[in-house]
């Protein structure tokens, strides 16, 4: 759930982390990356997502213009998800972050998944 107090705010960080600032969503961004993915593929990667959080979340990003939903009008429907342009732009971004997050971790954790 977006807290339109960030979204809404003057500050343009504040505003930026209202769009981005959860959990999820970075997770969600990296684990897509520069492909197009299925829902049950994304439900697959992203580590301890439940189906009814993920929907919420691929929804605001949609709704935030970091992703684009197509939908193929076929039998059984089959619906997949990528990054807009404004999405693959804040990909850099997480990268910075995975790298200064490598650079001062204080315990190294067992890698579980790479999740890309």
């Amino acid at each position: 759930m977006k807290d339109e107090r960030f979204c809404n705010s003057n500050c343009p960080f504040t505003r930026a982390i209202g769009t981005i600032g959860n959990k999820w969503k970075p997770m969600i961004i990296n684990v897509m990356g520069t492909r197009t993915i299925r829902f049950g593929q994304l439900d697959a990667i992203v580590p301890h997502i439940s189906r009814k959080v993920l929907t919420e979340q691929l929804k605001e990003l949609e709704e935030d213009g970091l992703l684009e939903r197509i939908a193929y009008k076929e039998l059984p429907p089959r619906v997949e998800y990528k990054l807009s342009e404004k999405g693959l732009a804040f990909l850099p971004i997480l990268e910075y972050i995975k790298e200064w997050n490598i650079k001062y971790e204080v315990a190294k954790m067992p890698l579980e998944t790479d999740y890309k």
